[in-house]
């Protein structure tokens, strides 16, 4: 490598890092704006949508939905510059300050561009198949508390919750693989469902050694119960085995790379959703980005705190919290190779399930103990 591309990789990375604090800087200063807003004039508009159920459940359902779009297109762009910052490029830069717009621009091409089904496919399957994934992802916000008060059904049982719901996507992944009537596409399908299936158990295993630690299944509540200490640090014994399985079991269940393998291109062009076009398509990558974005939070409620911080606004403790836990995401994904099917299958089976049911054990006995 000459002196001059040295140069140029520094000026790069220079640049990266500065318009990363730049932009960090704005959002929390957005953030800590937004707690200190004279909120008081809502309240006669809320009490009016509280009074019918139907309507509260209608905006809630709204809100959330375009808060999940909104931080589907905000990753994006950062998952870009973030993969420019590991691989010495500069990643999106045309459209907007700094590559900023480039995320919309992308969004817009999709809803120009043609929808296009196969001849021979199973089109009500094939039709269904994208809602199918991107609903469940977002009814798993539903339940996720931002805030004691940021939450949009704070529900008894939202752990149990969130692991049934999420399942659900399994379900439009196979039939987006199916219904293409495609060998690549089915075969991605397939996959998917057994990496999905195989996966989830030590991610329940993991989430439930929390849960027996908490003694709720309520998300509120596990938060709230370490007021006196995060999860991590006052088990670090039992929480950081969990939490390292929450991980590796989130990136399989969310098809992130080392686990990518349903849409693997180098084999199956792009698995289960080489047929999909236009919005079809995005719907499928919001999912993807949604399911980053809850991961991530799931992950700060469960084993750092949640909302819980001292200095700075609720709101703002969670998103930084959840921000740093998708940058581990990232930093994985743009770091390891892609394992081949059957070390991803036994590295399932034969390690992370024996290792969940230890963890659970042993988490058993310091419940009992304590």
């Amino acid at each position: 490598m000459t002196a001059n591309t040295l140069r140029q990789t520094k000026t790069i990375q220079a640049g990266q890092i500065v318009s990363g604090t730049v932009i960090t800087f704005v959002i929390i200063g957005a953030i800590t704006l937004l707690a200190h807003l004279p909120w008081g004039w809502t309240k006669p508009v809320t009490s009016f949508i509280a009074n019918y159920p139907l309507l509260n459940a209608f905006v809630s359902a709204f809100i959330v939905a375009n808060v999940v779009a909104l931080q589907c297109l905000v990753l994006i762009w950062i998952e870009r510059k973030f993969a420019g910052w590991m691989q010495a490029r500069v990643g999106p830069m045309h459209v907007g300050w700094k590559g900023t717009l480039q995320t919309v621009a992308d969004a817009v091409k999709l809803l120009l561009k043609e929808d296009i089904v196969p001849a021979d496919a199973d089109v009500p399957m094939f039709a269904l198949a994208p809602y199918l994934v991107f609903i469940p992802s977002l009814l798993t916000f539903m339940v996720l508390p931002f805030t004691s008060a940021w939450v949009g059904f704070d529900y008894s049982l939202g752990a149990l919750f969130v692991l049934s719901i999420s399942a659900l996507s399994i379900l439009g992944v196979f039939a987006a693989g199916w219904g293409s009537n495609n060998k690549y596409s089915l075969l991605g399908g397939m996959r998917a469902v057994a990496q999905l299936l195989s996966y989830d158990i030590p991610l329940i295993l993991s989430v439930l050694s929390v849960v027996m630690l908490s003694g709720t299944l309520s998300l509120t509540k596990i938060v709230e119960q370490q007021s006196s200490g995060w999860n991590i640090v006052r088990h670090p014994f039992l929480m950081i085995p969990a939490f390292v399985m929450f991980i590796i079991c989130t990136l399989a269940e969310v098809n992130r790379t080392p686990f990518d393998l349903p849409e693997a291109e180098s084999e199956l062009v792009s698995g289960f959703h080489t047929e999909y076009s236009g919005m079809r398509f995005a719907f499928f990558f919001l999912a993807e980005f949604a399911n980053n974005f809850f991961s991530g939070g799931l992950a700060a409620t469960l084993f750092f705190g949640g909302w819980l911080g001292a200095g700075l606004p609720a709101a703002l403790w969670f998103t930084l919290k959840t921000l740093l836990v998708i940058c581990l995401m990232m930093w994985i994904r743009w770091t390891l190779p892609r394992l081949r099917v059957d070390q991803m299958m036994s590295f399932c089976w034969k390690i992370l399930v024996p290792a969940g049911m230890a963890l659970i054990c042993a988490t058993a006995l310091a419940t009992v103990g304590h």
